[in-house]
């Protein structure tokens, strides 16, 4: 296809590059959040977010405008996506690879393994009460790590239907096949994701004091408390570790036991990651200075935490900056 930006409309014209910055800069947010559940990493989706701006203006001369600015860059951020993720391995979470693990063993850390990477959360405006749930249920930890279990271009589709809901032409469109494609391949999807059961969020108030009595079990390095906040059949797990935990009374052996952080040395920091509760913890050092020591994000329902994954790789903390 050939074509031009027209300029010859009346009135003031941007210049094309101008154009381009106005139309594009406010879909940045949503392709970074399309470009992370694709690929599960905050760090690649950056990248890829920058090729995709780079590739969209080196043929912003071909582009006819056919379709939206919006379709078109999602046609060039999926692609990308899809050739990135062809060369790689999927990411994954502990409990996605391995049975539960017991106590009293000594975690191991495992680097040959590409782990699910956090999202910090963001906010996009203008969209409706329905769009927003979508948008936050779409980023949960335990969704995203669904996506990562898909063939790539089962991801996609699913993403770019039930997600971001484009039409059939459109998704057509974007992935360059048919309708009939669109429609039985997203079927397949649908019936290949296992979904995780809706959590039943307790409401602002009952939330802020659950995490008010963990923040305050945390620092004091209360067990017995800790424990006492989480479901019977809780999850904790840890990447780049590769040990996890299912049960209050495991996790709660595995912090008495393993976890180096000692009562009055842990200051945990508020933080929202993939639309959920989240907590920068902080060793305090001798020298009085604060240790990024594990980033924590929580599922929390009615019935008390669910999940906790907690991330010890410290350049996860370069994701709050």
């Amino acid at each position: 296809m050939v074509g031009v930006v027209r300029t010859d409309s009346p009135g003031p014209r941007k210049s094309p590059d101008a154009e381009f910055v106005a139309q594009t800069e406010a879909l940045r947010h949503e392709l970074f959040a399309h470009c992370y559940r694709m690929l599960g990493s905050a760090h690649d989706a950056e990248d890829l977010v920058q090729e995709t701006y780079l590739r969209a203006w080196q043929a912003l001369g071909s582009f006819e405008r056919r379709s939206s600015m919006r379709t078109w860059l999602y046609r060039i951020a999926t692609n990308a996506c899809l050739n990135a993720v062809d060369a790689a391995r999927r990411r994954a979470l502990p409990m996605q690879l391995w049975p539960p693990s017991v106590p009293s063993d000594e975690p191991t850390e495992r680097t040959d393994v590409p782990w699910l990477e956090p999202l910090p959360t963001y906010r996009i405006g203008g969209v409706s009460p329905e769009e927003a749930a979508i948008e936050r249920e779409s980023l949960r930890l335990a969704f995203v790590a669904m996506l990562q279990t898909l063939p790539p271009r089962q991801r996609a589709l699913l993403l770019l239907r039930d997600v971001l809901r484009f039409t059939a032409a459109e998704t057509a469109e974007i992935l360059d096949t048919t309708t009939t494609a669109v429609n039985s391949g997203v079927r397949r999807a649908r019936e290949q994701a296992i979904r995780a059961q809706p959590v039943s969020e307790p409401t602002e108030p009952e939330r802020r004091r659950l995490l008010d009595r963990y923040v305050t079990a945390w620092e004091a390095k209360d067990v017995p408390a800790i424990v006492a906040l989480f479901t019977e059949d809780a999850v904790w797990e840890m990447p780049p570790l590769a040990a996890w935990y299912r049960g209050a009374e495991h996790i709660g052996r595995h912090l008495a036991d393993r976890c180096p952080v000692r009562p009055g040395q842990a200051s945990l920091v508020p933080v929202e990651m993939n639309a959920q509760p989240a907590f920068a913890t902080y060793t305090l050092e001798p020298d009085g200075s604060l240790r990024p020591a594990f980033l924590q994000v929580l599922d929390v329902s009615t019935e008390g935490i669910e999940h906790v994954y907690a991330f010890v790789d410290p350049s996860v903390f370069e994701l709050l900056h």
